[in-house]
């Protein structure tokens, strides 16, 4: 069993517990904790039928997002659609999860809220359905912003940011300077997943932005080990925005939207910079027998508009992915927005195929490497 199949079974048990002490619980969620946890009677399991009263359970990663992708995107989709029930759900769409609900056959997840590169990791796994697209519209996407299973959603990227009155001192500018404990002193934090990690490893080791993939594992996960003990390493989003709001730590590599977030929360004492920081894709995908089918494509299709993406942006800072949008940025907001021309040329773009091929396995080692 893999550590997100792990801790996705130990969600499914905090459910039956809850069950036990008179909880009112999602009975697409009950079923899915039966399923995986093997206690799933056939006769139970989901079918399409199951969402035949218009349910449609988008997945993300939880936070002040479900809140926002709610009114962008569920609440008004529902308001188009007549009998439609879009319902955002923050428990993290972690790979091993899907897999183990696909594989399981009781999957109760419709839209997941992942990467392109997951999308065609997963998709090569037969886990996913391949994209509809005469319900999704390819030319609202970049190329390298869609795959055969996977569709743009918005783009994000993995940022240096830090905490100014913490540091007393000059403010750090590069990962060169992340990872000097002596003239930054100070805990760090680093995410306990190689997205963005092993990218800023490399570049504090002195590699180019254009000469980061293929990824050099070995020399990345002996630059995470120079740094380990100085490093707290956060799961979740809303960990990552904790550990500085509790003074934890000084820096850390956070996703953007984060640290937009500490900004506007704690004030100018947060800061951070999109230079060097490493830019990715969020992709909808969907898992393979989900109960909404055309009601999935139809969602995502809906969350292709410009307008709504932009509005996500102003909310918690996922930058557009549908090249239309640009134009409506708001000029004052521009400096924030991760995939602008300017921020885009400062970033390190990331080589889709590379984690496609690699996360899975080179996950495990940076994992042993930060646990030993």
């Amino acid at each position: 069993m893999t550590r997100d199949q792990q801790e996705f079974r130990d969600d499914c048990l905090a459910i039956l517990r809850e069950t036990t002490q008179g909880k009112t619980v999602h009975r697409r969620r009950f079923l899915q904790s039966l399923a995986v946890l093997g206690a799933l009677p056939l006769g139970l399991r989901l079918t399409p039928a199951s969402a035949a009263n218009g349910e449609i359970v988008v997945v993300n990663w939880g936070g002040d997002a479900v809140k926002a992708y709610d009114e962008i995107w569920a609440q008004p989709f529902n308001a188009a659609n007549a009998g439609a029930k879009a319902m955002i759900n923050g428990s993290g769409p972690s790979s091993g999860k899907i897999k183990a609900m696909v594989e399981s056959g009781s999957v109760t997840w419709d839209v997941c809220d992942r990467t392109v590169p997951a999308s065609i990791e997963l998709g090569r796994q037969n886990l996913l359905e391949k994209v509809d697209w005469s319900i999704v519209a390819q030319d609202k996407l970049r190329p390298a912003h869609r795959s055969d299973w996977g569709v743009g959603a918005y783009l994000y990227s993995f940022v240096l940011t830090w905490d100014e009155k913490a540091l007393k001192g000059p403010a750090p500018k590069n990962w060169k300077d992340f990872w000097d404990v002596k003239a930054f002193p100070g805990k760090r934090t680093l995410r306990n997943n190689i997205e963005g990690m092993l990218e800023a490893a490399l570049l504090a080791d002195g590699v180019p932005r254009d000469k980061i993939y293929p990824i050099d594992v070995d020399r990345a996960l002996n630059k995470i080990r120079e740094i380990k003990q100085h490093t707290i390493f956060w799961t979740t989003g809303a960990e990552s925005q904790q550990l500085f709001r509790n003074g934890e730590v000084v820096m850390g590599n956070l996703w953007h939207t984060r640290s937009m977030l500490l900004a506007k929360e704690v004030g100018d004492r947060i800061k951070f910079s999109f230079e060097d920081g490493v830019l990715f894709p969020g992709a909808w995908i969907v898992p393979k027998g989900n109960p909404a089918k055309e009601g999935a494509w139809k969602f995502i299709a809906a969350a292709q508009s410009p307008e709504s993406q932009v509005e996500l942006f102003k909310r918690v800072g996922n930058g557009p992915v549908n090249p239309a949008a640009a134009a409506m940025v708001p000029k004052e907001m521009q400096a924030l927005d991760c995939g602008s021309p300017e921020n885009f040329a400062r970033q390190v773009a990331v080589d889709n195929e590379w984690y496609a091929a690699n996360y899975a396995t080179i996950l495990a080692r940076y994992l042993d490497v930060i646990a030993s």
